[in-house]
């Protein structure tokens, strides 16, 4: 009987230790070695280029650097780099990506170096990609770290918080680290969306300000409290053209050799724009009068003067875009000596009796003298000029209003 006691007591402590054992290995949070042959990603806003230098540092479980670096750059022009032989203590990493990118907006390589990171648990991983999703939660990780949750834990509810800015929601989203804007599926087009929401018409220096100002609001409590940068991100955002920003991306990765079919990113800004409930505060302006008279395009006065001097003005926002159609009548506008500011004039269309008047820089105001010399039957409601106003490349008018020209004030 003791004999059988002592022999199952051995069996339960094997059991347990065994037990235990297993817990320890399976657990993810837990400080393990790992050794990876070869460790790929991609660093992308668009792709990041060659010659970009690529820092991997390694983290303890409280993420404190341990002073072990493994260090390399891009090598081509798709953002890609390889990582031989690294061999850690602990599965937590921390990446630094610094250097030029493509910029999907502008169609152009960035004018100066821009600095990403990302952190993950490389367990059972060979890749690690970084990118602006893994960059945002970075912050707010650290912080949920020092508050006592997990690394798991903290890594998915920062990632969920990042995508309620952007107001997203999907629970089973992959990790920021596995995501691609060139892959196929919702979870790589919300990052592709996320980038170009951000991007915008940036320069570097005022993303870079831009995402450390989301960072310094989000950190501590998970929420984008400032109602400004609310109304920047969607500034910029009602301002996209996504059919370019598609066309640039697949231009430039065929240039690198590589064909790809960019996720439907499209639909995330949509829902961004219909969902945000952040405040519009930087539209195209029409200012009552500008140094040239009164300006014909101001809200919706209809009568104007024939041969008097007016103004054809707008203040055009940084990224902004615009064109004034005139139809239906006869009018000059002064080449010499105060001629068109910011004004790309087409020829008069003597069949249609129409003229267009397109914007040439974003950010500075356009504006020239115009006068009014008569006005047709014209198929419109009545006689009258029609003023079509083309905003941020639309297809269709986006206002329209028909002034009537007078010989005399009413």
């Amino acid at each position: 009987m003791k004999e059988f006691i002592i022999r199952n007591y051995l069996l339960i402590v094997s059991l347990l230790l065994v037990t235990a054992l297993s817990c320890e290995r399976d657990d993810p949070d837990k400080q393990q070695p790992v050794s990876i042959d070869s460790l790929t990603g991609y660093v992308q806003k668009g792709p990041f280029m060659n010659g970009t230098s690529i820092n991997v540092a390694e983290l303890t479980s409280g993420l404190i650097q341990t002073g072990k670096n493994f260090n390399t750059q891009i090598s081509d022009n798709r953002g890609s780099f390889e990582l031989k032989q690294v061999e850690l203590s602990s599965q937590f990493v921390e990446l630094k990506a610094d250097g030029f990118y493509y910029n999907e907006t502008s169609g152009n390589p960035s004018s100066a170096r821009l600095l990403l990171y990302a952190l993950s648990n490389l367990t059972d991983k060979t890749s690690l990609n970084v990118n602006l999703i893994s960059h945002l939660e970075k912050d707010r990780v650290y912080h949920l770290i020092n508050e006592g949750v997990s690394f798991s834990e903290a890594k998915q509810q920062a990632q969920q918080e990042v995508l309620e800015i952007f107001s997203i929601e999907k629970p089973d989203i992959q990790e920021s680290e596995a995501l691609s804007i060139t892959s196929q599926g919702d979870d790589h087009a919300i990052l592709l969306a996320i980038s170009v929401i951000l991007q915008g018409y940036r320069s570097v220096a005022e993303l870079s300000e831009l995402l450390a100002n989301i960072n310094s609001d989000f950190t501590e409590d998970g929420i984008l409290n400032s109602s400004s940068l609310g109304s920047a991100l969607i500034n910029h955002a009602t301002l996209l053209n996504s059919a370019s920003i598609r066309d640039n991306l697949e231009d430039r990765y065929e240039e690198t050799g590589l064909e790809v079919v960019l996720p439907d990113f499209e639909k995330y800004i949509d829902m961004f724009l219909e969902n945000s409930g952040y405040e519009i505060t930087s539209t195209i302006g029409y200012p009552e009068f500008s140094p040239y008279g009164e300006n014909i395009l101001f809200g919706d006065k209809t009568v104007f003067i024939i041969e008097q001097n007016y103004s054809m003005a707008a203040d055009i926002p940084v990224g902004s875009k615009l064109t004034i159609k005139l139809s239906g009548g006869i009018w000059g506008y002064q080449t010499m000596p105060d001629g068109p500011v910011n004004w790309d004039v087409t020829n008069y269309n003597w069949e249609e009796e129409s003229q267009l008047f397109t914007s040439k820089e974003s950010g500075v105001s356009s504006d020239l003298k115009i006068i009014f010399m008569g006005q047709a039957d014209s198929t419109f409601t009545g006689k009258g000029i029609l003023v079509e106003y083309f905003e941020n490349l639309s297809d269709t008018a986006t206002r329209k209003k028909i002034i009537s020209i007078e010989n005399s004030e009413i």
